[in-house]
């Protein structure tokens, strides 16, 4: 969690600070198996386990990295990235997303989220956050990914 001195008001002095790191998240077979199933991405690197155990690198399947990117939103909720005194905050986007390695199912991961830029926009702020997805034990991150969120007085 940030420093109790984050605040709607103090944001922009935390920009270069980490503002948190969350808990981690297993992602398993069946995730990655109901993931592919709602959005229809059923490429066998992700859903096939026996062809997986023979032809993919590893002998593994892999999450899918739109998987985890979308579990970034439930780690940052951990971290308190939306300061005290926000009224709203509105998701704005993500810039420079970068699937760095693998999640096999059965990986824990988990994202550390640093203030990267703090612009006022009317009477809000437009922030930036890096995030990186970290796996357990691994050294290289999943990802990497900038997101974009206006926060808005209460």
């Amino acid at each position: 969690m940030p420093d109790a001195a984050y605040t709607f008001a103090t944001v922009a002095a935390f920009v270069g600070h980490e503002l948190g790191v969350s808990d981690w998240i297993t992602v398993d077979q069946p995730m990655i198996n109901a993931f592919a199933e709602v959005t229809g991405d059923q490429q066998w690197i992700h859903v096939d386990t026996d062809r997986a155990a023979r032809e993919a690198p590893g002998g593994t399947t892999i999450a899918h990295g739109l998987l985890t990117l979308s579990l970034l939103p439930r780690m940052r909720n951990q971290t308190g990235v939306i300061p005290e005194g926000t009224g709203r905050s509105i998701n704005y986007g993500y810039d420079k997303i970068r699937f760095l390695a693998p999640v096999p199912p059965g990986s824990r991961i988990r994202a550390r989220i640093e203030l990267t830029d703090a612009v006022a926009r009317g009477d809000g702020f437009l922030v930036t956050t890096r995030n990186t997805v970290e796996i357990g034990g691994e050294e290289k991150p999943a990802m990497i990914v900038d997101s974009l969120t206006l926060l808005l007085p209460a």
